[in-house]
């Protein structure tokens, strides 16, 4: 071999980027200040993600502004960064009044619970950031190749346990943010910082690519944990916190056609008592640091990283790191991924209400104005706001005294029957996708309504209404919304086309397999009508619609790996 071939390879531009930007500085400052163009330049993008920004623009006007010769209609989208999704009611009130002065006027909740905002204009950037600022709320490393929001059990006064994994999932989140003064100096004007700066945790040029951190306590698999780089199950023991078995290397991202890209679920590493958190996060996100891939961003996530080198190496170099070892992982069980609905009665006297949000999207529209019933509900509201993984609301530590008032205030604006919908409504997600996201190839929250109407005929007329189906829709194969751990799972192709996937185990256990790369929605009701009706009929006590499809549908031979290349021969076995 030749030295040349051995040569390493150079780094891809974005950590040149990164090396170069002053901790995550560059002219982001500059960029913001020119209001020659609504938009700003391709390097300040990369880097203002770090700050929780995305430059977009609607792509709903682009061809005939661009007849007209005119700038596409930029704006930003702005993620809070939410532990957990926990706000407080002042919070929400500021939060709402911000969308309706600065951006959309709605809020969106997100699948790693928490608000996005879009539509932010480039002057109205620092107005938004300051006046979050104000409520003590911001959106450092919200995005970015940083430890992104951490993921936790939505309702913490359920029990002590789960008060306990929220607190160690928001003390991960402390630990692991960014050190820089940038996102305080461009967006506060806080006084630029004199010499140096160290990021003892990520270095100058941070990490490879994303990192996200989940928490979950069994038997609830909300925050999907085996899609997560790092995870943290909760192990109850005698009624106690006993400790986490650790996850490593999950993933959901992939490019279509490209077999070198692939989601996976993560590995279980091994157990920790809890007072190990920060020790194992820091090695396990250090490792990542230092290993993985900076010349290629596609395959730059954790994931590759130990898919490359090794699950045993990963955890030899993670207890090299520690200082110890990492414990034989005890056992655990999941059962389901659904959010709970409506009244719950708390370990603590209070209670909570939990409230269906399809796609999480929090607007007033007429016959249905959730963004004012929850403003009213804020504005006397004791406990505080949850934003859970599924893209829902609870609302949480309501007082006895304060329950006839809240339920009150939703009668009145008709939303006490929000939770009374199908089971596959109540399990669907999607991502925002058009027309603001650059990525998206199709439709996703706009035809999500759409895709549920034409399936509910379909299980309605199979007696299968109540049944927890999940189905998940994405406008990209990046899968933001986890469409790979759905029962169904629709990945925007193209214009009106998806791949459609099947198989997931409901309770997040099993990724689904790709059945056809390219297809309508109504040619996928169509194909899928055959597999209900069997279901209805054929499953076995207590089977799931992912796991009867994995059982009886999908060919045994078929591996995830075939994704883009191999589609499976779904109608051949369902014998349409």
């Amino acid at each position: 071999m030749s030295s040349e071939s051995q040569a390493p390879k150079p780094p891809n531009a974005n950590e040149i980027l990164k090396e170069a930007s002053h901790h995550l500085r560059g002219s982001i400052a500059q960029d913001l200040a020119d209001t020659s163009t609504g938009g700003i330049s391709e390097a300040s993008n990369q880097l203002s993600k770090f700050h929780g920004l995305y430059i977009q623009d609607d792509r709903d006007q682009r061809n005939i502004l661009k007849k007209e010769g005119k700038e596409k209609a930029f704006a930003f989208m702005l993620r809070v960064r939410l532990p957990g999704g926990a706000a407080t009611p002042h919070q929400w009130l500021v939060l709402d009044r911000l969308a309706d002065e600065v951006a959309s006027p709605s809020l969106r909740l997100t699948t790693r619970q928490t608000f996005q905002f879009h539509g932010v204009l480039k002057g109205n950037v620092k107005k938004l950031v300051q006046g979050m600022h104000q409520a003590l709320l911001d959106s450092i490393a919200a995005c970015g190749d940083v430890n992104r929001n951490v993921m936790a059990p939505p309702n913490p006064e359920r029990n002590a346990i789960v008060q306990q994994v929220y607190d160690h999932a928001r003390a991960w989140s402390e630990f692991a943010l960014p050190k820089t003064r940038a996102y305080h100096e461009i967006y506060l004007d806080e006084e630029l910082v004199a010499g140096g700066e160290d990021e003892p945790l990520y270095g100058p040029t941070y990490l490879p690519r994303k990192f996200k951190t989940g928490f979950a306590v069994p038997p609830s698999n909300d925050i999907d944990v085996f899609s997560q780089d790092l995870g943290f199950i909760a192990i109850i023991e005698g009624g106690k916190l006993a400790g986490y078995n650790v996850t490593v290397g999950g993933g959901l991202g992939m490019s279509h056609g490209n077999a070198e890209t692939f989601p996976r679920l993560a590995d279980v590493l091994g157990f920790i008592p809890p007072d190990k958190v920060n020790a194992v996060g820091e090695a396990v996100l250090t490792t990542q640091r230092d290993f993985g891939d900076r010349t290629n961003r596609k395959h730059a996530r954790l994931k590759y990283t130990i898919e490359d080198r090794g699950i045993s190496w990963f955890k030899a170099e993670v207890e090299k790191r520690t200082g110890f070892a990492l414990a034989e992982a005890r056992p655990y069980h999941f059962t389901t991924i659904e959010d709970p609905h409506g009244w719950q009665e708390c370990a603590d006297g209070t209670w909570f209400y939990g409230l269906h949000i399809l796609s999480g999207r929090i607007k007033d529209i007429p016959g249905w104005p959730m963004k004012t019933a929850l403003r009213e509900i804020a504005a006397i509201h004791t406990g505080d706001f949850r934003l859970t993984p599924s893209q829902n609301l609870s609302i949480s530590g309501v007082t006895p005294e304060q329950k006839p008032v809240i339920e009150g205030l939703l009668a009145k604006h008709g939303l006490t029957g929000e939770n009374n919908r199908s089971g596959l409504r109540l399990n669907a997600l999607s991502c925002v996708a058009l027309p603001t996201c650059g990525l998206a190839l199709a439709e996703s929250e706009r035809i999500l309504p759409d895709i549920l109407e034409k399936f509910e005929t379909v299980l309605d007329a199979a007696g299968l209404r109540d049944d927890a189906i999940s189905l998940r829709v994405t406008g990209c194969p990046n899968g933001c919304a986890r469409p790979y751990l759905a029962e169904i799972g629709f990945v925007g192709r193209a214009p009106g086309k998806y791949a459609l996937y099947l198989g997931a185990s409901y309770n997040g256990t099993r990724l689904n397999r790709l059945v056809t790369p390219s297809i309508t929605i109504n040619d996928a009701v169509t194909l899928l009508e055959p597999v209900i009706k069997r279901y209805a009929v054929e499953r076995a006590e207590g089977e799931g619609f992912g796991d009867f499809c994995d059982r009886v549908i999908l060919p045994k031979d078929a591996t995830f790996h075939s994704v883009g290349t191999d589609p499976l021969t779904l109608p051949a076995a369902v014998g349409v």
